[in-house]
């Protein structure tokens, strides 16, 4: 990507929001454009991050033999009428609806009624199951309170997944199966994010577990033992038999040595048991002949959640100025090197065209600061707000036929031949 073909200008940083500031520099660099509360759209980098996300969510459920399809964001308002959701959310404010000549339709701010309008007529046996089905799709929230920019808007991206089983113990290995699958997103993506116990609240079932990233800027409290790795939502405290549920679902029986600490949730999974089946005629034919309900598991990362929490994650500060950019981890990161040249002399120059050329022809994607009138020091900075994780600087410090490299997260520099370029990076 050449930066003079973005119409990228340079923007000085000014009352960067303190509880946001990643989110803060994105907006101001014009990254992220607000349309109103709760609603943005996405600049080539973070959109980019985002897709990168995406990639490693799907190639890693994929692995672990979960189905991708992809379900309609604008509904009938009868399957959520069917499970007796409708009214709730219709009464809460949370759902956007719209009545034509035609019916009343609506944009789903979840997808349990319509997975099991999907799958009803597909998993019609139990030589069918089990079967974990999953999308990456958009999802619409009338958020009264949006908060944190793309940590709760009103239009946000979400993976989720359904798995159908025969019974409660295969219904509890499907559940593993997804959770495993969710850790290695989680460090694929290069956040280390924590599983919690948490509380069902309405999506109902017996058992469920939050992906939490230790942070001041979450808005849940949770007591954690960083040793144990122990964690739970502090709202389980709430319930009066809350001993006796931690013992028989979780195994914990001491939790007096977790501390309450910050936290910001990026997902959340659930064992539904047979509740949304039933309702909604979820069945197929057992091994005798007979109809019984799936029991039903549902997992949900909130891809928007992890994009804002990377950046955040990922924030630099200079020592003088304060937060100034941001060092993305290389597995998500769409550009793995900033070329930043003395555009006013004439062989410097070339050489960056031809060393942006080879690395592209590489599969390396490269940006190029080829923008006129600019200094460098300028475009140095301008590259740590793009999050890329090397720059690389052809000025008057290196002689001819050489270019230095700077790691943006440690500040290590060297000194290398063009020709070593490709090598390096790869």
């Amino acid at each position: 990507m050449k930066l003079s073909q973005t119409g990228m200008g340079t923007t000085k940083l000014n009352n960067i929001d303190e509880m946001y500031p990643g989110q803060s520099i994105l907006l101001q660099t014009g990254q992220l454009v607000q349309y109103s509360a709760g609603l943005f759209a996405y600049n080539t980098v973070p959109l980019l991050v985002r897709r990168n996300i995406e990639k490693i969510i799907v190639e890693t459920l994929n692995k672990y033999g979960c189905i991708e399809v992809l379900l309609p964001t604008l509904q009938p308002d009868t399957i959520w009428k069917n499970s007796g959701r409708y009214t709730h959310y219709v009464e809460e404010g949370t759902m956007l609806i719209t009545e034509t000549n035609r019916g009343t339709f609506c944009l789903a701010p979840t997808a349990e009624e319509a997975m099991v309008e999907f799958v009803r007529e597909k998993l019609k046996s139990y030589k069918n199951l089990p079967a974990t089905y999953y999308q990456i799709g958009e999802k619409y929230r009338n958020e009264i309170r949006t908060r944190g920019y793309l940590l709760r808007g009103k239009s946000f991206p979400m993976l989720d997944a359904y798995s159908f089983d025969v019974d409660e113990e295969s219904m509890a290995k499907s559940y593993e199966n997804v959770r495993k699958a969710f850790i290695e997103i989680f460090e694929k993506i290069g956040l280390p994010v924590i599983p919690i116990v948490a509380d069902n609240g309405a999506m109902g079932g017996k058992k469920s577990e939050e992906f939490m990233l230790i942070s001041e800027q979450g808005e849940d409290k949770i007591l954690y033992d960083e040793k144990t790795g122990i964690g739970l939502n502090t709202e389980i405290l709430e319930k009066e038999n809350y001993k006796e549920y931690l013992k028989e679902e979780y195994g914990i029986e001491d939790i007096s040595s977790l501390k309450e600490i910050r936290t910001m949730e990026l997902g959340h999974i659930f064992q539904l048991g047979t509740r949304y089946s039933e309702i909604m005629n979820g069945n197929f034919i057992n091994g005798e002949g007979k109809e019984s309900p799936y029991y039903m598991g549902c997992y949900g990362i909130g891809v928007s959640r992890t994009v804002a929490a990377l950046y955040e994650y990922c924030l630099i500060k200079d020592e003088k100025y304060g937060p100034c950019g941001f060092s993305l981890p290389k597995s998500v990161a769409p550009f793995k090197l900033q070329i930043i040249p003395k555009v006013e002399d004439e062989k410097k120059m070339e050489i960056a065209n031809k060393l942006y050329d080879n690395l592209k022809e590489n599969g390396v994607n490269v940006i190029l600061d080829d923008r006129q009138d600019l200094k460098i020091g300028v475009k140095m900075k301008d590259c740590k707000i793009l999050g890329t994780p090397l720059m690389g600087v052809i000025g008057d410090k290196t002689e001819e036929g050489q270019i230095e490299i700077e790691n943006i997260l440690t500040g290590d520099k060297k000194i290398l031949d063009i020709g070593d370029v490709l090598s390096y990076i790869k």
